[in-house]
C-alpha cells in the first residue's frame, strides 16, 4: 500500500521542470501590474484614449495596404513617356507607359472586344486609370482624326482575303482592330487557314453581331490552307490544332502506331473517340501523302 502511495505522488523530472516553469509564470503574472506601475510613474504622460486611436490607424492602414497592393497593382519605377495611340499599343507598351498590369488588362479587354479611343479623354474613361495617370499621358496621346482614322480603313465594296492577310491589313477592315488581328492571325495559324467565312465565329470574341459587321469585308481563298501531314505529324503538332482535343490528337497518333499509316479518312472512322461531327470539320484539312 505505501509503495502505491509512494509511486502516485512521486514527480518526475520533466513534470518537476514543469513545474517550475509553471510557477515563474503565475509570479511574473501577479508581479507585472506593479512593475509597470512603477514605470508609469516615471514615464513621460500619455493620453491613452489618442495613443489607442493612433495605433488603431495604423494597423487598419497596414492592414489595407497588405490586403489590396498586389503585384498585378506595381508599376515600373521609371516609365518611358513617348507619342502614342491608345488604339496600337501592345501590352509591354502600356507597361512601358508606367501602367499596372491590372490596368492593361482592363484596357486590352476594352480593345479586344472591338473597343475603340477616338479622343484623348476617352483614356480617362477606363475604369482603373487615376487622374494622375491621365494627367501624365494626355500630353502624348496621338490619335489620328476621325476622317484620318476613316481613310486607313476599307473603302465600301472592297475585301480583305483571310488566309494571306497580315495584321496592317485586317485593321482595314471596319470592325477590326488591332487585338482582333492579331487573335483572328493566332488561330488561323493554328488551323492553318479558314476553307470558309463561317470558321470566323470559332475565334474568340467574334460573336454573331461582330461576324455580321465583318464577313461582307472579307474573302477566303481555300488554296492558301495549309494541310495537316497525318501520316508523319507528331503528337506535340497534332494537339495544337484547335479541332481536337488533346485525347482526340493521341488516339489519332497513337491508331496509326499501330495499324500503319492512314490511306484515306474513312480510316479514321474506327477511331472510336472521333466522331462524325469532328471528322467532318477536319477531312479538307488532313492529307495523306
Amino acid at each position: 500500500m505505501k509503495s502505491h502511495i509512494k509511486n502516485y505522488l512521486s514527480v518526475t523530472k520533466k513534470e518537476w521542470n514543469g513545474m517550475v516553469v509553471l510557477v515563474i509564470l503565475i509570479a511574473l503574472v501577479l508581479l507585472l501590474p506593479y512593475a509597470y506601475q512603477f514605470v508609469r510613474k516615471d514615464s513621460t504622460k500619455i493620453n491613452e484614449t489618442d495613443f489607442n486611436k493612433a495605433a488603431a490607424l495604423l494597423s487598419k492602414a497596414q492592414s489595407d495596404s497588405s490586403a489590396y497592393k498586389t503585384p498585378s497593382d506595381e508599376k515600373i519605377a521609371n516609365p518611358v513617356l513617348f507619342d502614342f495611340n491608345p488604339n496600337n499599343l501592345t501590352a509591354a507598351q502600356w507597361k512601358q507607359l508606367g501602367l499596372s498590369e491590372h490596368q492593361i488588362k482592363i484596357i486590352i479587354n476594352y480593345t479586344s472586344k472591338g473597343g475603340h479611343f477616338y479622343r484623348n479623354t476617352d483614356l480617362q474613361k477606363i475604369y482603373g486609370i487615376t487622374p494622375d495617370d491621365y494627367k501624365r499621358l494626355e500630353p502624348y496621346i496621338d490619335i489620328p482624326q476621325k476622317d484620318e482614322y476613316a481613310s486607313t480603313k476599307l473603302k465600301p465594296g472592297a475585301t480583305v482575303e483571310v488566309n494571306t492577310a497580315d495584321s496592317a491589313k485586317l485593321t482595314q477592315v471596319r470592325g477590326i482592330g488591332p487585338s482582333f488581328a492579331m487573335r483572328i492571325i493566332r488561330y488561323r495559324d493554328r488551323l492553318g487557314g479558314f476553307y470558309h467565312k463561317e470558321q470566323l465565329q470559332d475565334v474568340y470574341g467574334v460573336d454573331s453581331a461582330k461576324y455580321a459587321e465583318i464577313k461582307d469585308q472579307l474573302t477566303i481563298n481555300p488554296a492558301a490552307v495549309t494541310k495537316l501531314k497525318i501520316n508523319s505529324i507528331s503528337f506535340e503538332s497534332l494537339r495544337q490544332f484547335p479541332y481536337l482535343t488533346y485525347k482526340q490528337a493521341n488516339a489519332v497518333i497513337q491508331y496509326r502506331a499501330q495499324h500503319g499509316n492512314y490511306i484515306a479518312v474513312s480510316d479514321m472512322e474506327n477511331i472510336a473517340i472521333i466522331t462524325p461531327e469532328i471528322l467532318h470539320k477536319i477531312e479538307p484539312y488532313l492529307s495523306f501523302k
